[in-house]
C-alpha cells in the first residue's frame, strides 16, 4: 500500500542530536537566563521536569501549554505566569546557544525536498514538550524550515505526548489523512515505534538511536539514511 504522508520526529531523526549533552546545554542556559528573575537554578530545573512529567501525562482534557504551566505556577503560585515573556526571551536569545549539541544533516534537506517533489505530505512530529519559538529553532538547526511541515506540534496546539496513540492520530488528522495512509520516521523505540499501534508504518533511523530498554529493534524496519530513502521508495 502506497503511503500519503510522512511523519518526522527532529532531534535525533532530522537534527543530529546528542540528547544528554542538549538538556545539560539547556538547563544550564535556561537556569543562568531566570536567576536574573529570582529563580534558583535547582528549583527551576525540578520545576521545568515536574511540568515536562505532566505534559507527559496529558489525557487531552487540556493543552500540553496549560498542562506545563499548571504545574509550574503549582509551585511558584499564580503570579509566576507573568514571566512568560522571559521564557520567550530566553528561546529568542539564548536558547541558540543550545545549537553547539546537535548538528545539521544535510541528507535530512535532500530527503525532504525529494518528498515535496514526489507529492508526499510531511508533518513533524516531535514530541510537543517545547513551545513553537524553540521548535522553529529546532528545525532551523536542521538546516530546514518550517514551510517544510504542514503541521508542527508544538506545546501550544497539542494534548498528548508521545508515545500515546492518541498523539498519532491527532497528527493524522491535522493533516486530513488516515494513520494507514502514514509513515513515522523517528530515532527513538520507546517513543516513536509505537506509532504502529495506530496502523501507520514506521521506520527507526539508528543515526542516532535511542533504545533505553533495550529492545530488539530487528522487527522495525530500520538503518540510516540511505536505508531510509530505499524504505520509502518502496512505499511510493
Amino acid at each position: 500500500m502506497k503511503i500519503k504522508a510522512i511523519l518526522f520526529d527532529l532531534d535525533g531523526t532530522l537534527l543530529r542530536m546528542d540528547q544528554d549533552a542538549f538538556l545539560k546545554a539547556y538547563f544550564r542556559h535556561i537556569s543562568e537566563h531566570l536567576s536574573h528573575y529570582g529563580y534558583k537554578p535547582e528549583e527551576l530545573i525540578s520545576t521545568i521536569q515536574r511540568g515536562t512529567l505532566a505534559m507527559l501525562k496529558n489525557d487531552g482534557k487540556i493543552s500540553n501549554e496549560v498542562a506545563f504551566w499548571n504545574a509550574f505556577i503549582s509551585v511558584y503560585g499564580e503570579n509566576a505566569r507573568a514571566d512568560e515573556p522571559h521564557f520567550n526571551r530566553f528561546y529568542l536569545e539564548k536558547f541558540p546557544s543550545v545549537h553547539t549539541t546537535c548538528a545539521c544533516n544535510p541528507r535530512s534537506r535532500e530527503l525532504l525536498d525529494f518528498l515535496h517533489a514526489s507529492g508526499v505530505r510531511v508533518a513533524l512530529a516531535t514530541n510537543p514538550l517545547f513551545p513553537r519559538i524553540a521548535t522553529l529553532e529546532r528545525i532551523r538547526w536542521a538546516g530546514l524550515a518550517p514551510d517544510d511541515f504542514e503541521h508542527i506540534t508544538t506545546y501550544e496546539n497539542s494534548y498528548y505526548c508521545k508515545p500515546r496513540a492518541e498523539y498519532y492520530r491527532a497528527v493524522a488528522d491535522a493533516i486530513g489523512v488516515r494513520c494507514e495512509d502514514c509513515l513515522m520516521v523517528g530515532n527513538d523505540v520507546s517513543d516513536d515505534m509505537p506509532a504502529a499501534d495506530t496502523g501507520m508504518r514506521v521506520f527507526l533511523l539508528t543515526d542516532c538511536l535511542i533504545n533505553g530498554r533495550g529492545e530488539d529493534i530487528s522487527k522495525y524496519p530500520n538503518g540510516g539514511f540511505d536505508e531510509l530513502f530505499a524504505y520509502i521508495n518502496s512505499l511510493l
